[in-house]
């Protein structure tokens, strides 16, 4: 099990490259890598990513900006999802160059005061095309809880995991705030399956902060994790508004290795 800090909360603060090279330089054991426009899908970015990289730092992950191709993955219009599987590709080249293993991955946007009606056969399918796609390039498919996504309930992992064996998941405790459920409840939902954990922490207003910052309850996570034996990446994912110093980051990972440390 490894704690580190995802390249997205330093999105705006820094270009991608540099986000990279600074978790790097600050020694940070561990990261999952947002790619965040088309520029940055496709393997030439990789290489460009794979030189900013030194010292003992692993890239867990890639992670991209979901809206701008993910959903389309799942299209009735044969020409926008192969449209969609080709900027896939790029993304998996790059997570090659990088040594990236798993990818964080969102799907289907919902939209919001609609009926959820999903077709589990149809996403099962298709997921698993996805998750073949991933195989090819050495890469394992996970999804995330995403409150603005189809995975914003206790149920939908198991579903699509029935149809597509080699799925695995994502906990994202502050997406799990948002979508009104209990992150015990992903927990159990994901079970064995979870490889990732973004943390986030919660203030006494109900601000986000970072871990450490605020008043969560990490303890407690830490065992229901070590419950379902999860021996993953635990990443801090903040917005760059949710805190102030980017020292800071560093300060959080170690508060929670020193935590995790009692409890793994």
């Amino acid at each position: 099990m490894e704690i580190g800090v995802s390249t997205a909360s330093l999105f705006v603060r820094k270009t991608t490259e540099d986000a990279l090279a600074y978790l790097c330089e600050k020694n940070i054991p561990v990261t999952e890598v947002f790619l965040s426009t088309y520029r940055e899908y496709n393997g030439a970015f990789g290489k460009v990513l794979r030189s900013r990289m030194s010292g003992s730092t692993k890239v867990h992950s890639v992670h991209t900006l979901t809206t701008q191709f993910e959903p389309q993955l799942y299209s009735v219009n044969p020409r926008a999802a192969d449209d969609s599987f080709e900027i896939l590709d790029g993304v998996l080249a790059a997570a090659r160059e990088i040594g990236a293993k798993y990818y964080t991955f969102h799907g289907v946007a919902r939209l919001k005061n609609t009926p959820l009606r999903i077709d589990y056969d149809k996403v099962g399918a298709v997921t698993g095309k996805i998750a073949e796609r991933c195989k090819t390039y050495g890469v394992t498919l996970c999804y995330e809880n995403v409150h603005w996504c189809y995975y914003n309930y206790k149920g939908f992992f198991s579903a699509v995991k029935e149809r597509c064996p080699e799925l695995k998941g994502v906990l994202d405790i502050k997406q799990a705030r948002q979508s009104g459920v209990f992150y015990g409840d992903y927990i159990d939902d994901m079970r064995g399956d979870i490889v990732t954990v973004h943390l986030s922490d919660i203030d006494e207003n109900g601000r986000m902060c970072l871990p450490g910052k605020g008043t969560f309850g990490f303890e407690e996570l830490f065992k229901r994790l070590k419950d379902v034996g999860f021996d993953g990446a635990m990443l801090v994912e903040a917005y760059q508004r949710d805190y102030g110093d980017e020292k800071e980051l560093a300060e959080s990972v170690e508060y929670l290795s020193a935590l995790a440390e009692k409890i793994f």
